[in-house]
Parts: C-alpha cells; structure tokens; sequence
C-alpha cells in the first residue's frame, strides 16, 4: 500500500527553509485549538505546528500521536514518534509523554490492510452486479479508509471513480467536495477550482454551498489571488460554515479579512466586511481583526498595523495562511500609505513615519515604488521632507494628445496621397519581391533614403 506523506514531509522539509521558525506562539490552548479540526486535517495541522514552532512542538506532537493512535495511519504516527524522539533530544521523557508501541502499529497494519481487502472484495462483487448505487458507495468506502490511513493519492483515486455511478445531483455534489477535500490536503489547487466549478454546475444546497466557497477561496488564497479568494470568503453562510475536516468559522474570518484589508477600498471594505450582515457574525470568532478592520476604516492605520503584527506569530503557524502572510502584510501596509496620503496635498514625511511605526528613511524607501507605479501620485523633497501631491496639467495633457492625433491624420494623408498617385498613373506593384511586398499598401509608407 503506497502511503502518502504529509506535504511538509513530501518536500523533504523546503518549506522550513521558506516560512520562519515561530520562537513566540501566543496561542492560549493548543489542545483546544487542535480540536477545532477533526480527521487528516487536525493530524497535519500539528504536524505543521511541531516543524515551525520549538515552543510547542511537544505538545503538538503529543497531540498529533494521541489522535493518530484512532486511525489506521501507521506511517504519520511512526514519523511524529520520530519527531518526537528528536526534540527530545536525550532528556528523559515526561510521565505524559507516549512511547512508540510497536504492537498498536503492527496491529493497525494488519487490520488496514484486511480491511483493505475486504473493501476491495465488495466492490468487485457490486461490480458483477452492476448495481451503481452499491458501486458508488463501496468507492466511497474504500476512499475513506484510504484517507484513514494517511493515502491521500488512492483515496482522491477512489473519490474520483464514484463520478461514474452517481444517478443524481446530490451525489454529484458529494462527489465534487470529497475530491476537493483530499485534493486540498494534497494542496493540488488547480483541482479544487476545476471540481467547483464541477459541483457549482448542478446547483448545489445552500449547506454545500458555503463549503465549496470556502475551499475555492482556499485555493484562490493558495494562488495568490487575495481579492477572488475574499469575495469567496465573503459568501460563506455562518450556519453552514463548520466542516473541521478542512476549516473552521474562525479560519475563514482570518482568511477572508487579511484578503479583503490586501485587496479592497475603503468603501468595499465597509460594505463587505465592516457593515456585511453575513460575514459580521465570522468576525465574532475573531475580535482582534475585527479591530483591524475597523480601525483601519477609519485612518487608524498605527493601531491597525500594531494589531497585526501581534498576532503574526499565530497566523505563521496556519499552514495554508503561512506562506503569504508577509505577501498580504506589505500589501495591506501599502494601501494604509495610499488611502492615508489621499486625503493631503502635501505631508509631512516626519508626521507620517510616526503614524506608520518606521523611520523617515524607511518611508522614503517604502513610498518610491508607490510613487513609481503610479499608485501615489506624488514627489518627494528630501530636502524638507515633504510629500507633496503631483498635480497633472489637464491642459498640457490635452495639447500633447492634440499634438500625436494630428501627426497620426497627416500619415493617413499620404498614404492616400501615395496611393491616388498610383492609380492614376497606371502604377501596379508585382509582388515577385519579398523587400517590395506591400510597399504601397494602406499599411506602410516607404522610407525616404
């Protein structure tokens, strides 16, 4: 039986290089947190917790082993007593602390791999009767025990097979959201959206729905396209929001506002997230970017911005959100100076490095791309430290476009000229010549040596 390797694992660890080791977690209860999520997702969520963060890795491995030991997934839990062998490192164990039992694992293997068989015997039996309703179901069955044992790639195998026996558009539906489960365990984005838009086709329940909004949002997240990924977050219905497998309520309103605060205006933000009846209730899970929110609605980009990055060290340790918390961070900081410096004409660069927590000279710094993007239209003096608003001469910009619309009209007119002459001297190009091809064609005017 092939077994599938959690991603951080299957990437023999590149992703420790890419995303920081969290030396100062505040989160208050990991065991709590963990039981949020349920099945695979809560096993590689503290597997991800233990790579990034030396604090907890202890207990998130502890954590990971106690869940672990209820599934048939032999090799997570032989890879997680590894681990926590090495961040041991000789010391002698706690009274708490698991030891490896080599009688549960030969055990468990044993019994996944009869019941592997015996799946596998049913479903060749449903087969030769050729009932599809049984053959949908044994595919399902052998898909979940797939999952059980830590087989991402047969189960999302398994999953995707079903497609041929389902007889409505409620299995259709199932079908789509378990292939995007795995596959967002696997994080193959790409398929996600592709099974969306599959499911979103047949018109799926209002409790199916806010499901599949949320993994497609996941997905759009994944891809670094923070505004599509919010505008699905900010669809998710509150009282069909809780599937642990994969999220929870809380995670879709940290998801949803870091993309919304990255991506949208002042007056998108307070229709959609501020004001939005729906996604009010998420922001509830989440009282700290509720406050961001708001308070960067209202200018207080200091106090916006400090929020933040007290709570960065907890969003690194979110293994789908980690990779692009420094990305949404400086976008966000970005649109904080844009919106901010909108409502000046000039400001003062000494005022404004107060407000945003940073040096003049890191303003500066920050500020020049901006400027040069054409996202803040504005100069800086270095001398007096002023931002001052660059303000285009709408007259100068009407006679320089004046100007290339008449040389473009006297062009026109010789090519005319050019061509009336021609024909009224009988003159008729061959085209024996690549060099004379078109020569005189309404295309090209011939250069003057």
């Amino acid at each position: 039986m092939q077994i599938d390797l959690p991603p951080e694992e299957a990437n023999d660890n590149a992703n420790l290089e890419e995303y920081p080791i969290v030396e100062n977690p505040t989160i208050p209860d990991l065991e709590s947190y963990a039981n949020s999520y349920t099945g695979q997702a809560k096993i590689l969520r503290l597997m991800y917790i233990a790579d990034h963060c030396t604090v907890l890795r202890k207990d998130a491995l502890k954590l990971a082993i106690a869940h672990i030991e209820n599934t048939y997934n032999t090799h997570a839990y032989k890879v997680c007593h590894d681990k926590l062998a090495e961040a041991l490192g000789g010391e002698r164990p706690d009274a708490d602390t698991p030891v490896f039992n080599s009688v549960w694992y030969d055990t468990q293997s044993k019994k996944a791999a009869l019941k592997l068989e015996k799946l596998d015997s049913d479903l060749k039996n449903h087969k030769a009767n050729s009932i599809k309703e049984s053959i949908r179901r044994g595919q399902e069955d052998l898909a979940e025990h797939h999952l059980d044992c830590g087989n991402y790639h047969d189960a999302l195998k398994a999953f995707s097979r079903a497609r041929d026996y389902c007889i409505s558009s409620k299995h259709i539906v199932d079908m789509c959201l378990n292939v995007i489960k795995v596959s967002i365990y696997l994080k193959n984005w790409t398929h996600v959206l592709t099974y969306f838009t599959k499911a979103e086709a047949h018109s799926p329940p209002v409790e199916s729905l806010t499901k599949l909004e949320c993994a497609s949002a996941l997905a759009e997240m994944a891809l670094q396209r923070y505004k599509q990924a919010a505008l699905h977050f900010l669809r998710a219905n509150i009282d069909h929001s809780n599937f642990p497998d994969i999220m929870t309520p809380s995670n879709v309103a940290t998801y949803g506002t870091l993309c919304a605060l990255a991506t949208f205006n002042r007056e998108e933000l307070q229709n959609e997230v501020i004001s939005s009846s729906s996604f009010k209730l998420f922001l509830e899970q989440e009282p700290a970017l509720r406050e961001v929110a708001t308070n960067f609605f209202k200018s207080k980009y200091d106090t916006a911005l400090k929020i933040l990055e007290d709570i960065k060290d907890n969003l690194l340790l979110d293994m789908y959100l980690a990779p692009h918390v420094n990305s949404l961070y400086a976008q966000i900081r970005s649109r904080a100076l844009i919106q901010y410096f909108r409502s000046y004409s000039s400001a003062d660069l000494r005022i404004m490095a107060s407000a945003f927590n940073t040096t003049v000279s890191d303003l500066q710094l920050e500020l020049i791309p901006l400027i040069q993007k054409g996202q803040i239209s504005a100069r800086i003096n270095s001398e007096e430290l002023i931002l001052k608003e660059h303000v285009i001469d709408e007259r100068v910009v009407t006679f320089e476009t004046t100007r290339e619309q008449g040389r473009e009209y006297q062009r026109l007119v010789k090519v005319e000229v050019m061509r009336a002459l021609a024909i009224k001297h009988g003159i008729c190009v061959t085209k024996d010549s690549e060099e004379r091809k078109g020569l005189f064609s309404g295309n090209s005017v011939p250069e003057e040596e």
